[in-house]
Formats: structure tokens, sequence, C-alpha cells
């Protein structure tokens, strides 16, 4: 198997040092290229043969939401809305003890500005990994050689614009603006494009990214108290659990054909992202804007790192671990990736529902309700 440093970068992927080496090089830029050299495949076969796709598609149709509708006068108070979410912004720091560390002597105030510059910097990184599922999905329409893929895909390039749409415009008239994108993030995103196989870019945005995306939307879902952004959260968390889902039936599909060696690349490239994802947590612009140096917060959030310590890494793992298992991954090649997975403490989050379930779940759900 592939090692660490192959993978990552580094042989330990608790290397505090080149987790911080990783930097934004063009963060004043307001273009980024990134040069893929996939084929666009054409499929002279328009019958429509899988019936799961299709009953995604035809749900796609009925499902599009206008952006517009939104509740967009509604006043928003960020500091009383960071003083409402209390259980997120406790977040690890809700029961350390803080002597010693970097901020130990932070006020009230300090940590209202904090908690402000966390849900920015949240939402500015939502917004720009919803920018990436924009065009790996358009990708997707060109390189997917199913015609029911295509025609789902498609209409996910709609949904992804939509949220790319509410994310920016919450940010820019209610908050204070957005961060740069996070370079573990942005690394992730250059590698899933750059890409040229198209199951490929399903793994890293439909079941990573996504995954990902979809639990940080339920997380932030269930604690605010915002009436807008819990009502962009909740129809956006409705797109994405099918987006994540179309990603799990295709690959199902597509791996059982593949080769033991085949599997091997994607069980590595699950790896890979699921640590970019992890090291994409660390907000260290946040921690930067707010005075505190960025080596001495990461060593000391490595220090306690810890799973189901911070929410949001649990949700990260909570995701990808079941929908890895599901696609056959976590136990192919002798279980390579169960015992990566143990070796960074998430193996138990392997019994958590699995994204096409809870889709179909959120399904009942919505019928239930209509």
């Amino acid at each position: 198997m592939t090692t660490n440093e192959t993978m990552i970068g580094r042989s330990d992927v608790n290397d505090v040092d080149a987790i911080l080496a990783v930097t934004n090089t063009d963060v004043d830029a307001v273009v980024h290229a990134v040069r893929t050299d996939a084929d666009a495949i054409f499929t002279w076969d328009y019958e429509r043969s899988r019936p799961a796709l299709s009953k995604l598609y035809e749900k796609a149709k009925t499902s599009q939401w206008n952006a517009d509708d939104l509740p967009w006068d509604t006043e928003v108070d960020q500091a009383a809305v960071v003083e409402a979410n209390r259980i997120q912004n406790e977040g690890i720091f809700g029961s350390m003890d803080l002597t010693g560390t970097p901020v130990e002597g932070w006020t009230e105030d300090d940590w209202t500005r904090f908690h402000m510059e966390t849900q920015n910097w949240t939402l500015s990184q939502f917004m720009h990994g919803e920018q990436g599922a924009l065009i790996c999905t358009a990708q997707i329409v060109e390189t997917v050689p199913w015609i029911d893929a295509k025609y789902y895909a498609a209409t996910q390039v709609m949904d992804e614009a939509r949220h790319v749409e509410v994310f920016a415009k919450y940010l820019d008239t209610k908050l204070d603006g957005h961060y740069p994108v996070n370079p573990a993030l942005q690394l992730l995103i250059d590698d899933v494009i750059a890409d040229s196989r198209w199951d490929m870019t399903y793994m890293g945005m439909q079941i990573m990214i996504e995954g990902l995306a979809l639990a940080a939307f339920g997380f932030m879902h269930m604690v605010t108290e915002e009436p807008l952004l819990k009502q962009l959260l909740r129809y956006v968390m409705a797109d994405e659990a099918r987006h994540v889902a179309f990603g799990v039936i295709s690959l199902k599909e597509y791996y059982a054909e593949l080769s033991a060696r085949e599997i091997q690349e994607r069980q590595e490239f699950a790896f890979e992202a699921a640590i970019r994802m992890r090291d994409r947590i660390i907000m260290h612009a946040v921690w930067e804007k707010m005075g505190i140096d960025r080596e001495t917060i990461t060593r000391m959030l490595f220090e306690i790192r810890k799973p189901g310590v911070n929410p949001f890494q649990a949700a990260l793992f909570s995701k990808i671990v079941p929908n890895c298992k599901k696609l056959g991954l976590l136990d192919a090649g002798d279980g390579w990736l169960r015992e990566k997975f143990t070796e960074i403490g998430v193996i138990d989050f392997e019994h958590a529902v699995d994204t096409e379930m809870e889709y179909e779940l959120l399904d009942a759900e919505s019928a239930a309700v209509a």
C-alpha cells in the first residue's frame, strides 16, 4: 500500500509542522485555475436502465427552490446569534481547563468576537466548498458514461449554483463578508478536479466533501435559532442528502467491477481526502485574526484532539466512515482502510447511518410532512 508520505506528504498524519506548511499561494487572486485532462464522454445509449438514479433525478426535478424566496428581510444580530449558540460555540473548549493556554485571559467580548469570526469562517468554507461542488458536478456531466447519471448531475449543477448564491448573499448582507478558502480544502478540491477518472470526482466531491457539508449543515441547523439561516440550511440539507446518495448509488455499481488494485487506489484516496478534510477544520485564519499564534494553537488542538471532542470532526467521520463501509472500501484489501481509520481513532463511526439510508429516511419524512 502507498505510504502516508506519498498520499499526504507526511509520514505522521498529526505532524503539526507539515500541516502548518500547507498555505494558500494565491490568497489575493480573484481567479484560481486547475488544469484537467479528463475526456468528455458522449453516450449513444439513451435507455434509462438505472432505476435508483432515475428516482433521484425525478425527485431533483420537483425539489428545486428559489433563493429569492428565502426571507432575506430578516434582521440578523450576529452577536446575539452566537450567544444563543453556546453549544456550538463552546466546541472543544466547553469543558477544558484553559489555564496556561493562549486564550486564558480572554474576556467575554473576546469570546463573542471569536465566535462571530468562527461563524464567518465556517460559512465561508461552506461557500467555497459549494463552488468546488459546482465545478466538479459540471465535470461529472461531461465524464460519467451513463445517461441516467448525466441527467441527475445536470440537476445538481443547478443545486450547487443556488447553494453558492445563498451562502455568498448571507455572508455579504447579514454578516461581515467572507474568509479566503482554507488551504487544505483548496488542495483537496484541486486534486479532485485534476483527476481524470470520473469516479474519483464522485469519491472526492459526492462522498467526502459533500458528506462533510451535510454533517456540518445538520449540526449548525440543529443548534442555531436564527430563522433565516435555519431555513437556508434546511433547504440546502435536503439537496445535499440527495447529492451524497447519488454518489453512493453510482459508486456501488461501479466499484463492483474494479480490480483489487483499482479498489486499493480508491481506499487510499478516501483516506487522503479524510485527512485533508480533518485538517481543513483547523481555523488558522481565525486564530491569526484574533492575534493568536497559529503554531501554538494548532499544537494545543492536536494535544486534546479526540474523536467526539470536536463536534465538527465527529460529524465529518460519522458520514465518511459508514459511506466507505457501504461502498465496500472499509474491508477490501485485507481491511487496509479499516486499519487506517482505527489508527486515527474514528472506526467506531462505521455504525452510523450511511447517506443512502439517511436520504431514504429524509425523503420519507418530507413526504409525510407534505
